[in-house]
């Protein structure tokens, strides 16, 4: 009996679970056919209007799978520190990245991602139609398998690959321009390591300056409004540069010296509240973490309002070229965007997010190392930081991979002075060896409590007294490798780096494949 009540239960959790899957995948292919109702009602009928409708689901689903992975990189560092809960994430991005895509997502877009191919050699539209959509299908099937294993890609990525493929299967080799695919290829290593280095040394300050400190609240009302004041000033620069470039184009001295005023405005304003709070908050670190909750939740909803106006691109851009080579018989570089493309990208990248975006910003937030607030400070600010300095420089960067390099970088950091802390505690031990151990615990305590120059100088006078050192090398080997496991996920990291390796290469395979089968059964 108490078997069959346990297999009855086992069976309802099943169906609860599958309920669930299936609510969404409902949603999903309703979205899909309310487009395709869409599209039949403004196409212009015939085989072209049915291109247009193939062309427009295909782009929601594309979009859809952009929503599902890539958003997760702006909301996920301030969910997994707990500045904010899983819904309250999702409803802010939904916001900021509709409205990022509809105001400021501008009136022409390229269709050909980067400059990728060429489109002169392009035989006639019916062929730039199909290759777009082949485009299309091949990043979106990407998009859709890295969200099923939890690996966040770059989106822009996987259309360049959808759009190289397919361009060398329509054209040949030489369509391609492979000076934009090595400067491509160079920004899966410059992403991430720049991210994760301005990441971690921002980081490394705030222990410094902060955490490190006798008195960390003290310590936070100096350093936290400057800390805030350079986020005012990266996000002000980075949105103006990227996020509203199409509403009105500046330069970057333009937009750094909106940013300094607006920075100094957030300086004077932050320092009153914090002299004001800190009175009310502990003096440790979940005091110190506290005050960096407000700044990450505008930096989640300016992330995201800045990736709807960029990335809705990556959805709508090929849509946008196959609806002006439709309606005007044009291969174009650049196509105006209809309203009702727009709508369809902002619409998926919400929709996609609010159905199967929890699963990435649980894997960027919490699942790669543990962040708190302070952390999740800076993944923020190195976002920002880098996209800043890689577009003066022209290096070219994913929004995705900075800011997931990011979230390792503070983990690599956090293990490393894991580690050394941890052999230095040996070292003393060692050197106390044979002595009583409560005076051995009182050491560590003073020594625990010491500022960063204070342990400095404890060492050096224990080592100048001649005691027995260091741990043996294999002791501190072991050591380190312990606390690597504890603080950073290995296999997720060789996971990520391995889709971020494989996406061009894997979607320019697929859109090579789709172009084919297309052209074998309907192109003469």
């Amino acid at each position: 009996m108490t078997n069959k009540i346990w297999d009855i239960r086992k069976l309802e959790e099943g169906l609860l679970v599958n309920r669930g899957e299936l609510f969404r995948l409902g949603t999903a292919v309703l979205f899909i056919a309310l487009i395709m109702l869409f599209a039949l009602a403004r196409g212009p009928g015939g085989p072209h209007g049915t291109l247009l409708v193939m062309a427009a689901m295909i782009g929601g689903y594309m979009a859809l799978n952009i929503g599902a992975n890539d958003v997760a990189n702006n909301v996920g560092p301030a969910v997994g520190s707990r500045a904010i809960t899983l819904v309250g994430a999702i409803i802010i991005a939904a916001v900021c990245e509709a409205a990022g895509a509809l105001i400021a997502g501008g009136d022409v877009v390229g269709t050909i991602k980067n400059g990728i191919i060429n489109p002169a050699m392009i035989a006639d539209a019916d062929t730039f139609i199909w290759l777009m959509i082949a485009a299309l299908l091949a990043a979106a099937l990407w998009l859709n398998f890295a969200t099923a294993v939890g690996a966040p890609v770059s989106t822009t990525h996987s259309i360049v690959g959808g759009v190289l493929g397919a361009g060398i299967a329509a054209a040949g080799w030489g369509i391609a321009d492979w000076g934009v695919v090595a400067r491509i290829a160079a920004s899966w290593v410059i992403s991430p390591i720049l991210g994760g280095i301005i990441a971690a040394a921002f980081l490394y300050l705030i222990k410094r300056t902060i955490t490190y400190q006798p008195d960390l609240m003290a310590a936070a009302q100096r350093m936290a409004p400057l800390l805030i004041a350079v986020m005012a000033w990266a996000f002000a620069t980075y949105l103006m540069l990227k996020g509203l470039k199409k509403i009105f184009p500046v330069g970057f001295m333009t937009a750094s010296l909106v940013g300094i005023v607006i920075a100094a405005v957030v300086w004077v304003l932050m320092r009153r509240h914090v002299a004001r709070v800190a009175p009310d908050l502990p003096n440790d670190k979940n005091g110190v973490n506290a005050l960096f909750t407000v700044p990450l939740i505008f930096a989640a909803a300016l992330l995201s309002f800045a990736h709807g106006a960029n990335d809705v691109a990556n959805a709508v851009g090929p849509l946008a070229g196959i609806s002006e080579a439709i309606m005007h018989g044009d291969i174009a570089g650049k196509a105006p965007i209809p309203f009702w493309v727009m709508l369809v990208g902002a619409a998926g990248i919400v929709l996609g997010l609010a159905l199967y975006g929890p699963k990435l910003i649980r894997t960027v937030g919490s699942e790669i190392t543990e962040l708190d607030k302070a952390r999740a400070f800076c993944v923020a600010l190195a976002a920002a930081i880098t996209v800043i300095i890689a577009s003066q420089l022209g290096l070219p960067v994913s929004s995705t991979h900075i800011a997931v390099g990011g979230v390792f970088g503070v983990g690599f950091l956090r293990e490393y002075l894991k580690v050394s802390y941890a052999r230095m505690t040996e070292e003393i031990r060692e050197h106390h060896r044979g002595e009583d151990g409560e005076s051995v615990e009182v050491f560590l305590a003073r020594f625990d409590a010491a500022s960063v120059q204070e342990k400095g100088e404890m060492l050096r006078r224990l080592k100048s007294g001649g005691a027995a050192g260091a741990l043996y090398k294999a002791e501190r080997k072991g050591l380190r490798k312990i606390q690597r496991v504890e603080l950073v996920k290995r296999t997720l990291l060789l996971r990520i780096a391995a889709a971020w390796v494989i996406t061009v290469p894997a979607t320019a395979l697929f859109s090579a494949m789709i172009f084919f089968m297309i052209r074998g059964a309907l192109l003469p």
